[in-house]
């Protein structure tokens, strides 16, 4: 009886092994390479990290 239990036991473990090494996961980071932006961070929050009073130096156009 001990035996029959370690021996399923056994075998759910590798059936779980094997099914966890099929997975796989993939990591966004938000950005797409296909994007055309320059400018990462959008102009308010770009002064926001630079501590500026104005945000026009980073939006674009805005001389």
């Amino acid at each position: 009886m001990k035996t029959t239990f370690k021996l399923s036991i056994g075998l759910f473990l590798l059936c779980l092994v094997f099914s966890m090494s099929g997975c796989s996961a993939s990591v966004s980071t938000g950005t797409s390479s296909k994007s055309s932006k320059t400018k990462s961070l959008p102009p308010g929050q770009a002064k926001k990290v630079t501590g500026e009073k104005s945000a026009k130096k980073y939006a674009p156009g805005q001389n």
